[in-house]
């Protein structure tokens, strides 16, 4: 990872808690030369296989992905990561269908969404290629009452994860394990797409000012279901292509959902309402996953702090699988992101009050995007 986002107190060596240090000692001592599937009894290689299996199975689409997340969270509720994973891989799949919805289709061209949607989508599965293997080699140590852990690196998950596992295997620490898995993901994703010239050059450099102004990425949104109304909370990222800045959102996201007194709302919300990847899901009143405007009309502004105005059609917002087509992908790029035991800063646990009023800031960006649209039709007429 190098030392180029390690910034200030944050990786301050002194006064590491002993379970921090109990890690660190770990890392250190880490074998360079990894257990290879070669090396494994036939009934090791018969788990992997059964993990790599049903990690292809429910890599399909956003949806299963989604969807895998939050079934094994509910078997494994301490597993913290699983819950934090779905609620942000549903913004992911939102993100895809925006693509594909009534605004950004008319600022997009076609190339743009094609390149997006790519990017998205390549994340999305990477994510999950590298994420699931390790939930499930944990059901298979729940279940056979013993520690598999060491066969991570056989399935090509980062020796830092190794270490992780083997910690929570003995000491229970929820947070430390989910945090440590918001380091690995992130970290993960930074050489295979954040950093890959392919994205540089057809997402991140050239649709920077659309992506920072004009998408949604940089919102996450969290529905919360507070007494018959839902509201989101969530948080805005400004440099989405710092590894640095990408770790600390995943932090003060998981303290969002679980540390700031909405974690009921959060997850009724979630059981309640299955992931279409529409907008739908959490605002009928203002989204649609049918069309409802008329074909070759110019489009008018129709929102107002994210209500309807008086008249208007509600915003077309399709589902996943009306948008995209299944994506087959290429093998994920070997190579273990982990260089130093220094990154265990991010996981110091600190008080920290994260606030998720997010809504007004939302509803800004949706105008914003109407905005955008009436300009460039403005021209073009």
């Amino acid at each position: 990872m190098g030392t180029r986002f390690m910034k200030g107190k944050l990786f301050s060596h002194n006064k590491l808690s002993a379970s921090l240090k109990k890690v660190k000692k770990n890392l250190k001592n880490l074998q360079p030369s990894p257990v290879s599937e070669e090396d494994l009894s036939t009934e090791e290689r018969e788990i992997i296989h059964y993990v790599k299996k049903e990690t292809a199975k429910l890599n399909s689409n956003n949806i299963t992905r989604t969807q895998g997340y939050l079934d094994f969270y509910r078997q494994f509720p301490e597993i913290h990561w699983a819950f934090l994973g779905h609620m942000v891989s549903r913004n992911g799949g939102w993100n895809m269908t925006d693509l594909k919805g009534e605004l950004l289709s008319k600022i997009l061209s076609d190339d743009e969404q094609q390149n997006f949607f790519t990017f998205l989508e390549r994340g999305n599965w990477l994510i999950f290629h590298d994420i699931y293997p390790q939930l499930l080699l944990y059901q298979e140590s729940i279940g056979r009452n013993t520690n598999l852990f060491y066969l991570l690196p056989a399935i090509g998950v980062s020796r830092f994860m190794e270490v992780i596992w083997n910690h929570f295997w003995e000491e229970s620490d929820e947070y430390l394990l989910a945090i440590a898995l918001v380091i690995n993901e992130q970290s993960y994703l930074e050489k295979r797409v954040v950093q890959q010239p392919h994205y540089q050059k057809t997402v991140l450099n050239t649709l920077e000012f659309k992506l920072q102004d004009l998408l949604s990425l940089n919102q996450i949104l969290f529905p919360c279901l507070e007494g018959d109304k839902i509201k989101v909370h969530g948080q805005t990222i400004h440099h989405f292509a710092s590894l640095h800045e990408r770790i600390l959102l995943g932090i003060r996201l998981y303290k969002l959902l679980f540390e700031g007194g909405k974690f009921a709302g959060f997850y009724k919300w979630a059981l309640q309402q299955p992931h279409t990847g529409s907008r739908r899901d959490y605002w009928p009143m203002l989204f649609n996953d049918i069309n409802e405007s008329t074909p070759g009309k110019p489009f008018k502004r129709r929102t107002r702090n994210c209500r309807l105005k008086p008249g208007s059609h509600r915003i077309f917002s399709p589902q996943l699988k009306y948008s995209w087509k299944n994506v087959e992908h290429k093998q994920a790029e070997e190579g273990d992101w982990y260089s130093t035991w220094q990154v265990i800063g991010y996981l110091k646990k600190e008080a920290q009050f994260v606030n998720g009023n997010i809504q007004d800031e939302y509803c800004e960006t949706l105008e914003k995007i109407e905005f955008s649209i009436l300009a460039k039709q403005s021209i073009t007429s």
